[in-house]
């Protein structure tokens, strides 16, 4: 009777155990890696990217922002396995590049994340981002956006991660500002865990925000539908501007990998 009693003490302890160890968060081994970009090849693959261009006009003039570029598809390179936007300022206009995977990849929940390092000045704002996919139906913000970073220099030292729905968009959008020491220097990683019940942001690895609505609904919670990313460097516009210091340019935002991965 002794014996059966230690065996059923000992058999509850593994339970409790292995229902303690289900709780806890998925950890690298846990995840696949389903899609990569790592800028190895001599030009952009247009396979996976898109080159928009143009200032947004008419239907979007300054990108929605007042922004002050010209995307053009000379402002950008690959160069020893990284991508390098550049932004300038030519003549009387600024130009730059912003690229997107729609229609060519998206992707639903998983871990996607960026290692890159930050241009800087006053007027610049890089990004990596993600826009629903059936924004050509519905459009912004119903389709939802994740904002994995933007950075603007007026504000050094600082990264922005955000969400925009109907519920909170623009100026009202639900966003966190965090500071970062020497962020400029260097490569960094930004990242989002999406799941079904939330989206945490993490730049180097730390949890800086963490987007969950107890109560979801299709206001406040459009994340349960595909999303395709995109990597810009605006200048000036409503968020990086209004001024902008010339002397600063050229700048160079330099991207040297995407990845994304989804539980096994």
């Amino acid at each position: 009777m002794k014996l059966l009693t230690l065996f059923c003490i000992l058999l509850l302890s593994f339970s409790c155990s292995k229902s303690t160890n289900a709780q806890e968060p998925e950890t690298s081994t846990d995840l696949k890696l389903i899609w990569e970009e790592n800028f190895d090849g001599a030009s952009l693959n247009k396979t996976d990217w898109n080159l928009e261009l143009g200032n947004g006009c008419p239907n979007n003039c300054g990108w929605g922002n007042n922004e002050r570029q010209v995307y053009t598809t000379n402002n950008h390179q690959i160069k020893d396995g990284k991508l390098i936007i550049t932004a300038k300022k030519e003549g009387d206009k600024y130009t730059s590049t912003r690229m997107t995977t729609q229609n060519k990849h998206q992707f639903q929940y998983g871990t996607i994340e960026a290692r890159a390092k930050l241009p800087i000045g006053q007027g610049i704002w890089p990004a990596f981002w993600m826009l629903g996919a059936n924004i050509s139906e519905v459009g912004w913000p119903q389709c939802g956006e994740i904002d994995i970073l933007e950075y603007v220099g007026k504000e050094p030292e600082t990264v922005y991660t955000t969400i925009h729905t109907t519920d909170t968009h623009g100026e009202n959008a639900s966003s966190q500002k965090t500071p970062f020491k020497n962020i400029e220097e260097g490569f960094h990683t930004y990242k989002v865990n999406w799941t079904a019940e939330k989206i945490e942001f993490l730049v180097d690895n730390k949890l800086v925000y963490t987007y969950a609505p107890l109560e979801k609904t299709e206001s406040n919670w459009p994340f349960n539908k595909p999303q395709f990313i995109l990597l810009n460097m605006a200048i000036g516009g409503n968020f990086g501007g209004p001024e902008v210091d010339d002397s600063i340019f050229p700048q160079e935002y330099i991207v040297d990998y995407i990845k994304v991965y989804q539980t096994k």
